[in-house]
């Protein structure tokens, strides 16, 4: 423990404030294995947060589904800012309907938000049309595919998010049935109606009233809010400059799974906006986002923090750049590194603060804010994890 305690210390001091799916599976009778998660600070120290979004892509849904792919690191940073620290896990399931592509498509809980949107990524609208949806089928998968805690203190909470009620099929579980489920788990349910359809308003209101969850509506492209700044692109610019100095280590299995993170990564620094990328690195200086920024063995954290020397590690588990390395330019190559890491987070910490600084002064007048996806998210989850003794301030991150 107090090698673990040690190494959270000399991480701090030596890299300051950090700003920074794989294929979608269908659906499958058996539920997958959970996670495996990179190593933490101790529950006791860090209570849990597991929020999943269950998300219509149907076609009617295109405007809600671009902004759930700019939202979503806001809302990951916003929830992260909880007062203790918590453990952030986020899952997703999209939902369409039978005859569709498909009828659901499951990303279970993890730490890894890299991987998950890039996932999100993928999404686009398709499929629809008359109306109904499998509002049952992603609600059964969303409790009963998905690996919640099974920690009572932790906060477990769902977002339906959609615009058409669900189609009533005699042969699956209906919504209270599986909300009975979701209740007797400590799962709360909150619905989010996109439009103004009163079919689906009676139904989402039912749900949430089931779910022991809140209603709320939003405008078809999801009301956000969306304010570019000055600093964003810099700040994009820095954070890929940042990921660039993590190395990993570990056996095959290990240096795979850490490939498809950066992959991941790689792949949102690629195709994502200056302005979503800004707000990962928001969430990755965050304490509950270093677990995204820094996955599993990362080299450089590992030594620096004194937990691992290179002498310990088989050479074939060293990453690839160090292997024909001598031990001298193996040493220098990661100090060089931890400084490059410590430089980027101050100046990423800098242009973050003025950021947050500029979206505020232009947000202050600004009318139906609070009416906006990103608010109503942030309140429902103020009110609902101080339940679970965690604090928010007054406001969302953007």
């Amino acid at each position: 423990m107090k090698t673990r305690l040690l190494a959270i210390a000399l991480f701090t001091l030596t890299a300051g404030l950090v700003f920074g799916y794989p294929a979608a599976e269908k659906l499958r009778s058996k539920p997958p294995e959970a996670p495996e998660l990179p190593p933490q600070v101790s529950n006791q120290a860090r209570p849990r947060i597991d929020a999943v979004f269950v998300l219509d892509t149907t076609g009617s849904m295109a405007g809600l589904i671009d902004a759930a792919k700019e939202n979503i690191w806001s809302i990951a940073s916003t929830m992260a800012s909880a007062q203790p620290t918590p453990e952030l896990r986020i899952g997703l399931v999209a939902y369409r309907d039978r005859g569709d592509e498909y009828v659901t498509r499951v990303i279970d809980l993890s730490g890894d938000l890299d991987s998950m949107y890039a996932t999100l990524m993928d999404f686009a609208a398709g499929g629809g049309g008359d109306h109904p949806e499998s509002v049952n089928q992603a609600l059964h998968d969303a409790i009963h595919r998905i690996s919640w805690s099974q920690d009572a203190s932790a906060y477990k909470t769902l977002f339906l998010i959609g615009d058409a009620p669900p189609q009533m099929y005699a042969d699956e579980p209906h919504y209270p049935e599986i909300l009975k489920a979701a209740a007797a788990r400590g799962i709360l349910i909150n619905s989010i109606q996109a439009g103004a359809n009163e079919d689906t308003r009676k139904t989402w209101e039912q749900i949430a009233q089931l779910g022991q969850g809140k209603y709320f509506q939003v405008g078809q492209h999801g009301s956000r809010v969306a304010v570019a700044t000055p600093f964003d692109d810099r700040i994009a610019a820095l954070s890929k400059d940042l990921d660039a100095t993590r190395m990993y280590f570990g056996d095959a299995r290990e240096q795979d799974e850490m490939a498809a993170k950066q992959a991941a990564t790689d792949k949102l620094h690629a195709a994502a906006s200056s302005e979503s990328r800004a707000k990962r690195a928001a969430f990755n200086a965050s304490d509950a986002g270093r677990d995204n920024l820094l996955g599993k063995n990362e080299l450089v954290d590992a030594v620096s923090g004194g937990r691992v020397s290179l002498e310990e590690i088989a050479p074939e588990h060293l990453p690839a750049a160090l292997r024909e390395m001598e031990p001298e330019a193996q040493q220098k190559l990661i100090a060089d590194s931890a400084t490059r890491r410590a430089e980027l987070s101050e100046e990423i910490a800098r242009l973050g603060a003025e950021r947050q600084a500029h979206i505020e002064a232009e947000l202050k007048d600004q009318d139906g804010k609070e009416d906006s996806l990103d608010y109503q998210v942030f309140r429902t989850v103020q009110a609902q994890a101080a339940a679970k003794g965690l604090r928010y301030e007054a406001a969302p991150k953007h």
